[in-house]
């Protein structure tokens, strides 16, 4: 199979493979017994915090919270919405944020130079600021299409130097002023004092438990405390004090070498660092991609990133004590007693779910600066009888110094014996009561075989599926209704499947339904309702195990009583990821990720266009609130 028609996890598993599962016959028997507690974690999860409600069926609940009508599945080229609202495009691809820079072009694709003052290719997680009477984005640029990228080149690759820059400059952050028009659509402000591209590149303070250690330390930069760039920005969160967070995930599929030689420790394979990167090059234009001649560099490398979207000038720090993994996201919420709270999934088959909480309090009038710089690290543990609890990851439990906690975070919650996930995505919390969701998007190893440090990846509670190929949602509900508690309950609010096709646990939970349903949860937001946004990044063949469900969509749930709505569906091949509303809720913004990657899209401009990725804005056409 071509390499681009590979997902990032499914090339790193080519390139570091793990080992067979090969107790088969314990595996089945083990599936086979959660048939009858399936049946209890979805009883719990969907009734037991209802009040006044029935059961739910398959059939959709009364009541509606929505405020629109479910569109139905599709393969279109397009963006499709119910009736009553509309989109536009905000920004994509190449859009340059100064005047100075040339429109996007379609026969280049544009240069290095370009791309460095342009927006970045496949958003991912974004968010938006206010302030006195300003409206900042904030998005990431994940990776690249290289096909796409480099199409105007033989065989879509690279031919000189400027061809692998560019494709590091379309990678990091854009941040950007936007502003209404005279005809009410929004649009980038180019040329503001507060445009900012963060890439590659950008220079950023190392901080944390992890700063200055021997690990972090480079011939380049022989302190540990400096670092070049970010790149491989998934999902993102924002703080109470106005900071934007930005994480870190498959960072390790940019390092390679020459040299063969050369054996990658074992620390850096649990991460997925190999002789071989993704096809992007970087090591032929910068030294310090090339493993064999930095092995410390992929240290500095998989966090989480502050950065302040108001001040242009102001260094990105490096946030070392919420760990080292592939970050999806970091929500952000405020304790009972004070304490940031950032819960943080490690997205890669059968790896962990985590929470860090600040040493510090948060002020509402105060320097929060800070905050982030110095905490406690916790990885969870869930039992079968829907309860669970966050295991400190300390150098008492660990046997580690707290700076190697930060750097092999894998390898600490391995050592307390966390519980493997299908792939932890993003984590959202319900800003109208104590609790909190995390997308499970897949996991096809799920009782086949370990994860790349060699857990037990046996099918669990809250991974109740072998070869999970659809996903599922889980929501916690912490003690005493405080998320610095220890202890929390737990139960699914969503088992994503097919009814269609299944009969069996793979038809999903009650609430999925041949009108509703989806695969590969993946992103997630709350709006200040309390309705959960939900985003899929899946299979999109339509067919098989995948009939009826169309391209990836947009759903949003009730989380009160289940209900699950298609939203919106998405052009072909793209992922819908990233999401956040203006200020006055008349707008919620959406992120369309890799349209066409595999050559069969030209969104959103049609025609023979090249397909490019972007933020789209969408409204009412009567004007009214979002949510």
């Amino acid at each position: 199979m071509d390499r681009d028609e590979l997902t990032f996890d499914e090339y790193d598993e080519l390139i570091n493979p793990t080992s067979q599962e090969t107790d088969f016959d314990r595996i089945v028997e083990t599936a086979l017994s959660r048939r009858g507690f399936l049946g209890g974690v979805m009883s719990f999860g969907l009734g037991s915090f209802l009040v006044g409600t029935t059961a739910l069926t398959r059939e959709a609940q009364a009541g509606d919270r929505f405020g629109f009508e479910q569109v139905a599945a599709n393969t279109e080229d397009t963006i499709t919405l119910p009736d009553g609202f509309e989109w536009q495009t905000v920004v994509q691809w190449g859009d340059p944020l100064w005047s100075d820079v040339p429109e996007f072009d379609d026969a280049t694709r544009g240069t290095a130079a370009s791309q460095a003052r342009a927006f970045g290719d496949n958003n991912d997680g974004m968010a938006i600021f206010t302030k006195d009477e300003r409206t900042v984005m904030a998005i990431n640029n994940e990776y690249t299409n290289r096909k796409i990228l480099w199409g105007n080149r033989p065989e879509g690759e690279p031919v000189d130097s400027d061809d692998i820059e560019k494709s590091m400059m379309a990678h990091g952050v854009s941040v950007f002023e936007v502003a209404r028009d005279d005809a009410g659509q929004w649009q980038v402000v180019k040329d503001s004092d507060l445009n900012r591209r963060i890439t590659p590149r950008t220079e950023m303070d190392l901080t944390g438990p992890a700063a200055g250690h021997d690990m972090l330390k480079t011939a380049a930069e022989p302190t540990g405390t400096k670092t070049l760039g970010t790149w491989n920005n998934c999902g993102n969160g924002e703080t109470p004090w106005g900071t934007y967070l930005t994480c870190e995930e498959n960072f390790n599929g940019y390092f390679s070498t020459e040299d063969e030689a050369h054996e990658v420790s074992a620390e850096l394979k649990r991460y997925g660092v190999s002789s071989k990167d993704w096809g992007y090059g970087w090591a032929r234009v910068d030294d310090r991609f090339d493993v064999a001649k930095h092995p410390n560099e992929p240290n500095r490398a998989g966090y989480v990133v502050e950065i302040d979207p108001f001040d242009p000038t102001s260094t990105p720090k490096k946030r070392t004590a919420l760990g080292r993994f592939k970050h999806e996201n970091a929500a952000v919420v405020i304790a009972a007693n004070g304490k940031a709270v950032v819960y943080l999934g490690d997205d890669e088959r059968g790896e962990f779910l985590y929470k860090f909480v600040s040493a510090g309090t948060y002020s509402a009038t105060g320097d929060n600066t800070d905050l982030l710089e110095a905490g406690d690290l916790f990885v969870a543990k869930f039992h079968d009888d829907l309860r669970g609890e966050w295991l400190a990851l300390t150098p008492e439990k660990t046997g580690m110094s707290e700076a190697e906690i930060r750097i092999h975070s894998r390898q600490a919650a391995s050592h307390v014996g966390a519980t493997t996930m299908d792939r932890p995505e993003w984590v959202a919390v319900n800003p109208t009561k104590v609790e909190s969701y995390v997308a499970l998007t897949n996991n096809k190893n799920r009782g086949k075989k370990p994860n790349a440090g060699g857990d037990d990846t046996s099918v669990n509670g809250p991974n109740p599926r072998d070869r999970n190929k659809y996903g599922q949602i889980l929501r916690w509900i912490p003690d005493n209704e405080d998320h610095a508690s220890a202890e929390f309950d737990w139960n699914l609010f969503a088992l994503a499947g097919n009814p269609d096709v299944h009969d069996d646990a793979y038809a999903g939970s009650p609430n999925i339904n041949s009108g509703n349903m989806f695969n590969s949860p993946d992103g997630m937001a709350f709006d200040e309702t309390g309705l959960l946004w939900i985003q899929t990044d899946g299979k999109y063949t339509n067919e098989g195990d995948f009939a009826g469900m169309g391209n990836n969509q947009m759903l949003c749930g009730d989380t009160a009583t289940g209900e699950i709505r298609r939203f919106m569906v998405g052009p072909k091949e793209c992922e819908v990821t990233g999401a956040c509303w203006s200020p006055d809720r008349r707008t919620m913004f959406v992120g369309i990720q890799h349209p066409g990657e595999k050559g069969n899209s030209h969104f959103p401009r049609g025609g023979t266009s090249v397909p490019r990725s972007g933020v789209f804005a969408i409204s009412r056409t009567d004007g009214g609130l979002i949510g």
